[in-house]
């Protein structure tokens, strides 16, 4: 369901003076410290933030995927820790639940998540298991009226302010592959659940990583997501299309704002008497960023209309997620080189752009999964 017009850009125009006025000028200090200052979280749960794309009747915003990406392009001219904030409680952490979630389930947590009361987390990527997430060994096994958990799950955003994880575990030990896994809906304070420390990170401070433990974690029968076990992997990959194409718009943010930063640096900054937006091959590399920018959101946007009309984007959401990610990195290589040794110091937050957008090509699938989807979508095609 799409907003009315008027609405929508009311919406849009009041997250980007949030972003100008409240969220860049403190980049610096989140940076710094690690860590959300917690009035920002306030507001962000007062604007809606938490629950853009969780259904109005559970108290969300409920919006379409292609204005769900069109806020977080404003969302993204700030550093994408802000994002991460309450971006799991969009996408891999609720969407799970909105997709193949029991009624009782919704009603249960997405009003919570909506409102930010609680964070969702999306607790699938283990120690010997990342790209080859269907190789899992957190194990669920039933007793009497309980699942029993035991694994660990690594590098899991939002673990440490989590109150909800969507725990993906085997719950058939004999079927080693995808249709062994379920994926259950583990709250905080579950006994047998612990949090290893944060981690520190190349980039994007404030927004915490650490690893989840289950030892013996005793969880209801009612915690399984779907109306049968063996759903799991599907139910993660339906979360991930769209959770791309999300993470897509975050990279068009943050190159938008890259390539601002260094257009207006390159027009003041002078060389041999003019300034340095004047020389062909500073003006060559401003092109080409604002070309792969203009490509990139296009891509962007036509995908998230295509998830609208309710076709199947695994292919073009691995295609968008794959690009983008890869063409941020590339604006940000050249806001740095446009910078010159402004670009090396801290003072002018360009490096700290650099290492953030590094992670775009790691999580929620590497670029390297994401041209096996994109090869493996094609050979589907042709094969019909």
């Amino acid at each position: 369901m799409a907003l009315d017009q008027e609405t929508f850009k009311q919406l849009l125009d009041t997250v980007s003076r949030f972003v100008e006025e409240r969220l860049i000028p403190l980049e610096a200090e989140v940076g710094d410290n690690d860590e959300m200052p917690a009035s920002i979280i306030g507001e962000m749960k007062d604007m809606g933030l938490f629950g853009l794309s969780i259904p109005e009747e559970y108290g969300g915003l409920g919006l379409s995927v292609e204005e769900e990406v069109r806020v977080i392009i404003e969302v993204g001219h700030t550093s994408p820790a802000f994002r991460s904030t309450f971006g799991t409680n969009n996408g891999i952490g609720s969407q799970g639940v909105v997709i193949d979630g029991t009624e009782e389930q919704k009603q249960k947590y997405l009003p919570k998540l909506a409102s930010g009361e609680i964070t969702g987390s999306f607790a699938l990527t283990e120690p010997d298991s990342g790209s080859d997430a269907a190789s899992l060994k957190t194990t669920a096994r039933m007793d009497g009226n309980e699942y029993v958990l035991n694994g660990t799950k690594r590098f899991i955003t939002n673990a440490p302010n989590a109150g909800l994880f969507t725990v993906m575990a085997r719950t058939d030990p004999d079927n080693k592959g995808a249709g062994g896994i379920s994926a259950f809906l583990v709250e905080r304070d579950a006994p047998g659940l612990s949090l290893g420390q944060p981690y520190k990170k190349m980039g994007q401070q404030g927004a915490p990583v650490c690893d989840v433990i289950f030892d013996d974690c005793r969880i209801p029968t009612s915690a399984l997501i779907g109306p049968e076990e063996g759903q799991g992997f599907k139910t993660a990959m339906k979360v991930l299309d769209r959770g791309r194409l999300v993470i897509s718009a975050g990279c068009i943010g943050n190159a938008e704002r890259l390539v601002r930063d260094s257009v207006a640096y390159a027009m003041e900054r002078k060389q041999f008497g003019k300034p340095v937006a004047d020389f062909q091959l500073v003006q060559a590399m401003l092109a080409d960023c604002e070309a792969e920018l203009y490509a990139a959101k296009s891509m962007v946007i036509d995908a998230a209309r295509l998830k609208d009309a309710g076709e199947n984007v695994t292919k073009q959401a691995a295609i968008c997620k794959y690009y983008c990610s890869e063409m941020v990195g590339r604006v940000a290589d050249r806001a740095v080189q446009i910078h010159g040794g402004a670009g090396y110091i801290a003072d002018y937050g360009i490096e700290r752009f650099y290492r953030d957008v590094r992670l775009y090509r790691l999580y929620e699938g590497t670029s390297q999964i994401q041209q096996l989807i994109i090869a493996r979508e094609m050979l589907k095609e042709a094969a019909r």
